[in-house]
């Protein structure tokens, strides 16, 4: 049994009330009676709850996964099947990566009436996420005493990198609806590397495309027909080291990284190339042969959700042996990890320099939004001066390692963390585009 702060209300008041009857005698008898009518109220009230089980049916529905960092919507389903009207407290427990304790649904269930409570959860860490059991406090109208009900439903849910994401940015790359999302439409420069047929001459085709030969054995006009170039390796590889464990908005680097990983190898397969994965630390972790088979993406799907931040450096030479060891033709990698100073990108750089001997290599790192922030605002102390002046040289510093990589034919993307995977499509569309992959 439960009193409800109603309760406390009303029999406060009537404590009050027998305080001033000590002076003012003539209030007793009302004070006698109103406390009459509360007790018997009250104990109505705890016959009505109390008498029989309230007929009260819950369910808690959700997926089965849950997508990183995405809202996954939880629906509470209530159904009153009694014949008396309840009012309701839900209270769901909800797992512990989530840390939240005050969480609570008020609503009302008149008779027979369904209810739906719908919430959002934005898991910001991979994992299985433990739902406890659904607490329902209810109470009749008189609203002085409540009843607990326990419905015991335990539920366990995998948070795997974003497939929300994934099926989000791979219907817009497709689609090419660049004012919408920031997926830019390329011009394929010149023509690809596969023949595709050829085909009769309409307005608009190329002119250099026509094929004379077959145009003067047909009597009229007939064009060459190309198609983008398929069945080229691209390999996703990702840092895990201790400078990807940063956290923007509540995830991690790597776990952007990951969820970029994992919709740019969907768009990958989709354009008919082969997609693979590979991730790297102090050692070597998940290697995945790009492939272009049905099953390819669920297994990206797996192995990056298992994978997890160490504390060590990036080892670099260690990466070159296995890109050596697992891909044997030219290939595009692209690398995801982050450089916080000039010399760090300085003790790789060999390494990455004979890496884009052998492939196309794709640096992705990222720029410090908090930083920034810190660099534009207005300041008017002498030290937030000094903090400033660094904070600008911080990101000069990230524009300057952009221009080194380039200057050894490196691709470099420098993104924020919330745009990294519309740079990332974009980079690869433009490589594509270009013909250099």
């Amino acid at each position: 049994m439960f009193l409800t702060n109603r309760f406390f209300w009303i029999f406060g008041a009537l404590t009050a009330l027998f305080a001033l009857a000590y002076p003012f005698g003539w209030l007793f008898p009302l004070a006698q009676m109103t406390l009459g009518v509360g007790v018997a109220v009250w104990m109505g009230d705890l016959l009505l709850l109390y008498s029989r089980k309230p007929r009260v049916v819950c369910e808690r529905r959700m997926s089965q996964v849950f997508s990183l960092s995405d809202p996954n919507e939880v629906t509470i389903a209530l159904e009153n099947q009694g014949n008396i009207y309840f009012n309701a407290v839900i209270t769901d427990e909800l797992p512990v990566q989530f840390q939240r304790r005050d969480f609570e649904v008020k609503c009302a269930l008149p008779p027979g009436q369904p209810f739906l409570a719908q919430h959002a959860m934005r898991p910001l860490s991979r994992g299985v996420y433990s739902f406890g059991n659904i607490n329902l406090f209810v109470s009749t109208r008189i609203g002085l005493v409540e009843r607990k009900l326990v419905f015991k439903q335990p539920q366990d849910v995998d948070v795997y990198p974003s497939i929300i994401q994934m099926k989000k940015y791979e219907l817009r790359a497709m689609q090419h609806i660049a004012h919408e999302t920031g997926i830019k439409k390329m011009r394929r420069i010149g023509h690809s590397y596969e023949f595709e047929q050829i085909k009769n001459y309409v307005e608009g085709d190329d002119y250099r495309s026509i094929n004379w030969k077959a145009s003067s054995r047909r009597a009229t006009l007939m064009v060459n027909q190309y198609e983008d170039e398929r069945s080229q390796q691209v390999y996703c590889i990702i840092d895990k080291s201790r400078v990807m464990k940063m956290p923007f908005e509540g995830l991690s680097l790597m776990d952007y990284a990951i969820n970029t990983a994992l919709a740019i190898s969907n768009i990958i397969l989709k354009k008919q190339d082969k997609a693979g994965l590979l991730t790297f630390s102090d050692v070597l972790g998940a290697t995945l042969k790009a492939e272009r088979e049905s099953s390819q993406l669920k297994k990206i799907l797996e192995a990056l959700y298992r994978e997890k931040e160490r504390p060590g450096e990036a080892n670099y030479e260690l990466l070159y042996e296995g890109v050596r060891r697992l891909i044997g033709m030219r290939s595009l990698l692209m690398l995801f990890t982050n450089f916080e100073s000039i010399h760090a990108l300085e003790r790789a750089l060999p390494t990455l320099r004979r890496l884009n001997r052998s492939h196309l290599l794709v640096v992705v790192f990222f720029e410090n939004t908090e930083i920034r922030k810190l660099a534009s605002e207005t300041v008017d102390r002498t030290a937030d001066i000094y903090r400033q002046t660094v904070a600008r040289q911080f990101l000069q510093d990230k524009k300057e390692m952009v221009i080194k990589l380039r200057q050894y034919g490196i691709q470099a993307v420098l993104t924020r963390p919330e745009d990294l995977t519309v740079n990332t499509i974009n980079k690869y569309l433009e490589l594509k585009s270009r013909g250099l992959i």
